[in-house]
């Protein structure tokens, strides 16, 4: 089933102004409005939330709204520089949320997501994500996720959240409590509807087609289907001017896996000989399929790092055929390298002088395309005397930064997320417990060694100034050991609360 994601940017005109280097972005504490010409007049386009809240709105004359703000910021409207924002916008996402991506003029982003939200942890993950990276940014942005293009669009415009998640094959009851305008209808023809009376989506749906048709033309029936998803509204994606890509048109729709397979495989190999002419290694491919019916299905792989392999690109690509439905057949198939790396050939180094390193990228490529990148990682350290502090996720393949566990006390192999607090009855200050109880079972201890003492980082918290941990090793009676610490010296009250925790289990 298709999932379409819609990103909404209510401020996009003064947000991208914002953006701008140097002097020439106006301070966020001043209010800022963007003026163009509406026949004769000079009329607000768009505004900034500080320009808002002093009761300017987009329409207003541009003079009546500098009468109302001493010391606004007026800038005149630039379309143009709009709509070229939006599309590096789209550039951006297309590579690092979803292969089919496309800009949804004047104030937003359509992203086809089927199959593509699991890379990304799911879709609310993915949606909040998405929010967060653009607020990061300085651009105030809204999501939303349906079945169709109409319905995210409608559903990020008119729901007032900053995520929206309309699930699978419940756009009918959603779009119906919806204004009329988040069909996406000529403002006159919203202002016609009106005027007889319509004001919710559903009013609309429970109508005979025929009259309405007859009165208004075929545009109401058209956004009517277009949002639940009965007539389909493809997305065309965007691309770079420089994007490596090869394309396979056929005479005869195609659909059987082998023969998708066999075509894909030519496909890799044309592009791949495309990106040695350039130097370049793929790290991600997009796989696009567009059926008879003008829809369009995708495959994307990600490799860890730049690779031209044709047999492993080949494998990477097949192995998620599955995925893919033909429909009534494929009519095109169009293979990209939406993100490509400089790669120089490599010296094979003989065994005979020096042992090759193993390769794991392989490896690396097929669970990440699996699981999805995010879930992959190797644990790395971090110059940190707490233990917690100590280590950090690091990219599976991630070069190494010169950093390592130092000292002579041994770590455990399994740390807990957060110390858990424990029973334990001990001779202060620096003797182990006798016995401790945790998650309700108690242990007498056989053996100790400790303690080791690890002293607060004062130069990150001065809150750390005086606090101390004393870290024991224990062994209990069934011979299972375990790592646990005293919160404070056992003597001065200010070095910790001086209750035990148990932090960590050896293997």
């Amino acid at each position: 089933m298709q999932r379409v994601v819609s990103l909404f940017l209510p401020r996009w005109p003064t947000d991208r102004l914002r953006r701008r280097p140097g002097a020439a972005s106006p301070q966020h504490d001043v209010p800022l409005i963007l003026v163009g010409r509406e026949g004769r007049r000079r009329v607000v386009t768009a505004l900034d939330a500080v320009a808002e809240g002093l009761g300017l709105r987009a329409g207003m004359a541009a003079a009546k709204a500098q009468a109302l703000a001493p010391g606004l910021v007026v800038v005149e409207a630039d379309p143009q520089g709009d709509a070229e924002g939006l599309d590096r916008l789209a550039l951006w996402a297309l590579q690092r949320i979803s292969p089919i991506v496309a800009a949804d003029p004047p104030d937003g982003l359509v992203i086809d997501t089927t199959g593509a939200d699991h890379l990304h942890g799911g879709e609310p993950v993915m949606l909040t994500a998405i929010t967060q990276r653009f607020a990061a940014s300085g651009l105030e942005a809204r999501a939303a996720i349906a079945d169709s293009w109409g319905a995210a669009h409608a559903a990020a415009r008119y729901a007032a959240r900053s995520t929206f998640l309309v699930p699978p094959e419940a756009t009918d009851p959603f779009l119906r409590s919806l204004p009329i305008a988040a069909l996406r209808l000529d403002p006159r023809l919203v202002h016609d509807l009106r005027t007889l009376g319509f004001e919710r989506i559903g009013e609309l749906m429970d109508q005979p087609r025929a009259p309405l048709t007859l009165r208004f033309g075929p545009e109401i029936g058209r956004r009517l289907d277009q949002a639940l998803g009965v007539l389909a509204e493809p997305v065309d994606p965007i691309r770079a001017p420089d994007l490596v890509e090869v394309r396979r048109v056929f005479g005869e729709p195609i659909g059987a896996a082998e023969t998708i397979a066999r075509y894909t495989a030519k496909l890799v190999a044309a592009l791949c000989a495309e990106l040695e002419g350039r130097g370049l290694g793929a790290r991600r491919l997009d796989l696009l399929f567009q059926r008879v019916d003008n829809s369009r299905q995708v495959v994307r792989i990600g490799t860890a790092t730049p690779v031209r392999d044709v047999k492993r690109l080949t494998r990477l690509l097949c192995e998620r055929i599955e995925t893919v439905d033909p429909g009534f057949g494929v009519e095109v198939m169009a293979l990209a390298a939406t993100l490509a790396e400089p790669l120089a050939d490599r010296q094979i180094v003989s065994s005979l002088i020096e042992e090759p390193e193993p390769d794991v990228s392989d490896l690396i490529d097929v669970l990440a395309n699996r699981v999805g990148h995010s879930r992959l990682y190797r644990f790395a350290p971090v110059a940190s005397d707490v233990p917690e502090r100590s280590v950090e996720r690091a990219a599976p393949l991630s070069p190494d930064a010169g950093v390592a566990w130092e000292g002579d006390w041994p770590r455990p192999p399994r740390l807990l997320p957060q110390p858990e607090p424990i029973e334990t009855m001990a001779l202060l200050p620096d003797h182990p417990p006798v016995w401790f109880a945790w998650r309700g079972v108690r242990r007498r201890v056989r053996r100790a060694d400790g303690p080791e003492r690890i002293r607060g980082e004062w130069w990150k918290r001065d809150a750390e100034m005086a606090t101390v941990r004393d870290y024991f090793r224990v062994e209990d009676d069934t011979g299972e050991r375990y790592w646990i610490f005293r919160s404070g010296d056992g003597e001065h009250e200010g070095s910790g609360s001086q209750r035990w925790f148990l932090h960590g289990i050896f293997g």
